[in-house]
């Protein structure tokens, strides 16, 4: 193929071909200017109707609107039952809020490595890190691939934990028919601007569980017992938050979630025409979907074989060279996450809260000092550390596969001409 932009050739996608995401209409403008015209700016009728809109996308029967999906994760800790000194089950790669909801309810995040294969937790190694502590398991469905709910379930049921299903990247994925929402006890979601489903900023809450229910609107409204849909007396029952969204950001999220199906579609048919332009490429690795599930595709992520590239150096030296190159060429990618959550200072220095909180909080009786986060007990995860890069663009609407054709070019030239990249010059 021709000389690679990086070294002074042309680049393969040229500037100005991927379109911004989330593609705005009139639909998002007529829903944004009705509230706005309205006078229920704060938690207001947007509010309580995306909740049940989202429900019934889902096939939930409860679902609460919050400011973030880390105010979600936050309610499904508490929905949990998690308190003081409790333990909770996480994978040992993804976003910090997988873990850092549960130092919010002062429990203590206990990280399994991951399945290389699919980025999530490794199932098969949850059993060995259950302890008398521990209370409920974080299945993290990874860029928008579910876990293996069927293992998840069976050491649910066998140990007497909950499973908080963090779906925060998951819109429209499904294990074996069932909708991501609805694979756990409960879950929650994030619309965050650069998730399949957007609202700005955002999240949910869902659950068939009434009782769990309560619990997350409790936390999520003052700590109080009646919800701004209710006739509220606007005293604490309990420890609360502020976690409640406004009214302009939830007609926004539905105005996009009107048009999911669209967006869905899209992401599928681009995502198949990318892979087939990147399934026979010599030393890159390509994401999963094992039989049974159904992706979402929320996170394009690859991976370097850097042994079949011959690289005998740090695998993230290569990765960084490849990822360098194909940025040149006018692709998107970029590491998604640099660190494993068990080498991040939060949960490294076991002292969230100061004191040793809550890992060694006297009260606590957590026996959490006793928990090793050394990153050599989680070496898959960090070798997708190593060499990972992703991308959310180009494959979301309203670009097309035409652009993800292009994009698959893109990568076949890089790795064409890989013998014409130096590491050294990459190196961090």
């Amino acid at each position: 193929m021709a000389q690679l932009a990086i070294n002074g050739g042309s680049r393969m996608v040229p500037e100005g071909s991927v379109k911004a995401w989330p593609p705005i209409d009139d639909i998002d403008r007529k829903m944004v200017m009705a509230s706005l015209e309205g006078n229920k700016h704060a938690f207001g009728p947007n509010c309580k109707a995306f909740g049940e809109e989202f429900a019934e996308y889902t096939g939930n029967k409860y679902a609460i609107f919050a400011n973030s999906g880390t105010a979600a994760l936050h309610m499904g800790i508490v929905a949990a039952g998690v308190g003081i000194g409790d333990q909770v089950i996480v994978s040992a790669y993804s976003w910090s809020s997988s873990a850092t909801c549960i130092l919010h309810h002062n429990a203590v995040p206990v990280f399994v490595d991951i399945n290389y294969d699919t980025m999530n937790i490794d199932e098969d190694k949850i059993e060995a890190a259950i302890t008398p502590r521990t209370k409920a398991i974080m299945a993290v469905n990874l860029h928008g691939l579910c876990c293996d709910y069927d293992k998840l379930r069976k050491i649910a049921d066998k140990h007497n934990l909950v499973i908080i299903e963090d779906s925060c990247q998951a819109h429209g994925a499904q294990y074996k028919g069932v909708n991501a929402g609805r694979l756990g006890d409960c879950a929650a979601f994030s619309f965050n601007q650069n998730k399949c489903l957007c609202s700005g900023e955002g999240g949910m809450f869902v659950t068939d569980n009434e009782e769990m229910f309560n619990s997350a609107a409790r936390l999520w409204s003052f700590g109080e017992n009646a919800t701004p849909m209710q006739s509220r007396d606007y005293h604490s029952y309990a420890l609360g938050w502020m976690y409640r969204g406004s009214d302009m950001v939830a007609a926004f999220g539905r105005a996009q979630l009107s048009k999911m199906q669209y967006y869905f579609d899209s992401i599928q048919e681009n995502a198949a025409a990318l892979t087939a332009k990147l399934k026979d490429i010599k030393g890159l690795i390509i994401p999963t979907q094992p039989e049974g599930y159904l992706h979402n595709w929320y996170n394009y992520t690859n991976r370097i074989d850097a042994k079949a590239l011959g690289w005998q150096g740090h695998p993230a030296m290569l990765r960084d060279a490849i990822m360098a190159a194909l940025q040149a060429e006018g692709v998107s990618v970029g590491i998604w996450q640099s660190f494993i959550l068990p080498d991040m200072t939060v949960f490294k220095a076991k002292n969230a809260y100061g004191g040793g909180c809550p890992w060694s909080c006297p009260l606590s009786n957590a026996d959490g000092e006793k928990i090793d986060y050394g990153k050599e007990n989680f070496p898959m995860a960090q070798l997708h550390c190593d060499t990972h890069f992703g991308m959310t663009m180009p494959l979301r609407a309203p670009n097309r596969t035409d652009l993800a054709e292009l994009v698959g070019d893109a990568f076949q030239k890089v790795f064409s001409n890989i013998n014409e990249l130096d590491p050294e010059k990459y190196r961090k």
